[in-house]
C-alpha cells in the first residue's frame, strides 16, 4: 500500500490528494462547485455538488496516478467547518441546500438567544461565541423553514451533519453517521469540557438529539469506503480544515501556532489538555489528536481572507486570475492611503460584529486598481495581526514565529507585510498543502502507515522565512489608521 488518499473538501472546491510515505504529493485533482447567494448575507451550497465534486476528484486523482484500492492504506478527510447539512435517513437526500459557515441569516436568532442569557452558557460549555457562524442556529433555521422538517426530525427521520458527516455517510453507503471531535466542537452544541452533545443546548435550540452524529476521534478507523469501488479501504482520519492544518504544521505541543490563509483566515494555537475560556474574544476549540483524549486550541476566525481576492476577480474584474493580484498590487509602491475592510460577512475575531459591512476608505482622484488591490492584500494581514495580538494577550506566550499555509500564503508581498506587522518571522513551509497533509497524517497514524509523530517531523521543510523590515513606528501608524476604518465598518447594517 503506497498511498494515503486525502479528501480535502473546501468552501469553493473539492480536492483529492495522494500522499506517499515521505509525505510527498503523488497526485492532485480538484473541482470547483457553485456558490449560491439567495439573499444578501446568505451563502449556500448544494450538498450534491459537494459530494459529486469530491467523488470526481477522488476518481480523477487515482486514475491519473494509475492507482487502485490496493494502493491505498487509508482515507483521511478534512473539510470546511460549520457548514450545515440536514438529510433524510431513508432516502439519503438533503432536505435543502447546505447553509455555509459564512452565512449570516441567523444573526437575529443569535441576538435573541443572547438577550435570553444563553451567551455565557455557550461560552462555558462549547468555548464558542453565540454567533451565526456556528452550526446550531443554522440547524434550527432549517427545521423551522423547510416544510415538515421539525416533525420529521422529532420522528427520528432526519440526520444532521457538517460536511465530514455528509461525505462519510455517502462513502459508507449510509452505514456510518459520525463526526469527529474537531468538527463537533464547531457546532455550538458540543460540550468540549465533557466530550458529548449537550442536552441543555439541544433543548434550547429545539434540536432533537436523534439528529446528531456519533462523535469519534480524529485518528481512528471508523468504517470502510464502499463508494468509488474502493472496497475495504478504511476511513481513518477526520478533522476540520483548520485543525487538520494545525496538525499538518506539526503544532502538536502547547504554544505551537499556525495561520491558514484560505477563503477565510484562521490563527490557531495549541494550548494542551486544559480548557481555557478566552477573555479576549477568541474561541476555544478542540484540536486534532492521535490519542483518545480532549486537546484544545485557541482560535481566531477571520471570515474574509483570500475571498477578498476572489471578490476583486469576480465582482470588480480587476484581475483575470487570482494569482495576478500580487503583480497588480506591486504596480504601486504602497496603498496610496486606501484602507479596505472586507467585512462582507460581518467581522469575526476579535470583533464579532455580524452587522459590520465592508468598506473602502481613502479613495481620491489618483487611486488606481493597484492601490485597491494592495489595500485588499493588506487587509488580510491587518486582520491576522489583530487576532495575533489578542492571542498573545490571552496566553502570555511570546511566539517566536508564525507558521503559515493556505493558498494566499504563496503571495510574497503579503507575507512580507505580515512579518512587518507582527514584528517576527513568518515561516512558509515547502509543503503548502498542510490541511490535506494533516488529514493524511491522522489517517496514516491510525492504520500504521506511519509509526508515530516523531517520524513525521522529518517531512517538514522550510521554504521561505520572511523577517520584519519596516520601522515599528511606521507600522503603528498604519495599524491605527486600519483600526479607525474597522470601527467605522461596525454596525453598518443596523443603520
Amino acid at each position: 500500500m503506497r498511498y494515503i488518499l486525502s479528501l480535502d473538501q473546501g468552501t469553493t472546491s473539492s480536492r483529492a490528494i495522494l500522499f506517499d510515505h515521505e509525505g510527498r504529493i503523488a497526485g492532485v485533482a480538484q473541482h470547483e462547485f457553485r456558490q449560491i447567494y439567495p439573499q444578501s448575507g446568505w451563502v449556500e451550497h448544494d450538498p450534491m455538488d459537494i459530494l459529486t465534486s469530491q467523488m470526481s476528484s477522488a476518481v480523477e486523482v487515482l486514475t491519473r496516478a494509475g492507482a487502485g484500492p490496493r494502493d491505498l492504506a487509508a482515507i483521511g478527510i478534512t473539510n470546511q467547518r460549520e457548514t450545515t447539512i440536514v438529510w433524510d435517513r431513508e432516502t439519503g437526500k438533503p432536505i435543502a441546500n447546505a447553509i455555509v459557515w459564512q452565512d449570516r441569516r441567523t444573526a437575529d436568532h443569535c441576538r435573541q438567544l443572547a438577550e435570553e442569557g444563553l451567551e455565557d452558557t455557550v461560552r462555558a460549555k462549547t468555548g464558542l461565541r453565540l454567533d451565526p457562524y456556528f452550526s446550531a442556529t443554522k440547524v434550527a433555521w432549517l427545521l423551522d423553514h423547510v416544510d415538515g422538517a421539525r416533525e420529521r426530525a422529532r420522528q427520528g427521520k432526519l440526520a444532521f451533519g457538517t460536511v465530514d458527516s455528509w461525505l462519510i455517510w455517502n462513502l459508507t453507503g449510509g452505514k456510518r453517521h459520525v463526526s469527529d471531535t474537531t468538527n463537533a466542537s464547531r457546532t455550538m452544541l458540543f460540550n468540549i469540557r465533557e466530550g458529548r452533545w449537550d442536552a441543555e443546548l439541544l433543548d434550547r435550540l429545539q434540536i432533537p438529539a436523534s439528529m446528531m452524529p456519533e462523535v469519534v476521534g480524529s485518528s481512528q478507523q471508523i468504517g470502510e469506503a464502499t463508494a468509488l469501488g474502493l472496497g475495504s479501504v478504511p476511513i481513518a482520519g477526520i478533522a476540520g480544515d483548520q485543525q487538520a492544518a494545525l496538525f499538518g504544521q506539526h503544532c502538536t505541543r502547547a504554544g505551537d501556532s499556525k495561520n491558514t490563509y484560505g477563503t477565510g483566515c484562521f490563527l490557531l494555537e495549541n494550548i494542551g489538555t486544559e480548557f481555557l475560556q478566552s477573555k479576549h474574544r477568541l474561541i476555544t476549540t478542540l484540536a486534532a489528536s492521535t490519542q483518545q483524549r480532549l486537546e484544545y486550541a485557541l482560535e481566531g476566525s477571520i471570515f474574509i481572507g483570500g475571498a477578498v481576492v476572489q471578490w476583486l476577480r469576480d465582482n470588480l474584474r480587476l484581475v483575470w486570475n487570482s494569482s495576478d493580484i500580487e503583480s497588480l498590487a506591486m504596480s504601486v509602491p504602497d496603498s496610496g492611503g486606501v484602507v479596505f475592510v472586507p467585512a462582507f460577512a460581518g467581522l469575526g475575531a476579535p470583533h464579532w460584529d455580524p452587522n459590520a459591512s465592508g468598506l473602502i476608505l481613502g479613495i481620491h482622484r489618483g487611486t488606481t486598481a493597484g492601490h485597491i488591490a494592495r489595500a485588499a492584500l493588506e487587509s488580510i494581514a491587518f486582520q491576522v495581526a489583530d487576532v495575533f495580538d489578542a492571542m498573545q494577550s490571552e496566553t502570555g506566550h511570546s511566539m517566536r514565529e508564525l507558521r503559515v499555509d493556505g493558498g494566499a500564503a504563496a503571495n510574497d508581498l503579503m507575507m512580507q507585510f505580515q512579518a512587518d506587522l507582527l514584528g517576527l518571522p513568518v515561516v512558509r513551509p515547502a509543503m503548502m498543502e498542510t490541511t490535506a497533509l494533516g488529514a493524511a497524517y491522522l489517517a496514516g497514524l491510525a492504520c500504521g502507515f506511519w509509526s508515530n509523530t516523531d517520524e513525521l517531523h522529518a517531512h517538514r521543510h522550510e521554504d521561505t522565512r520572511f523577517t520584519p523590515r519596516v520601522d515599528p513606528a511606521a507600522i503603528a501608524a498604519r495599524r491605527a489608521r486600519w483600526h479607525n476604518a474597522v470601527e467605522r465598518s461596525k454596525g453598518w447594517n443596523n443603520l
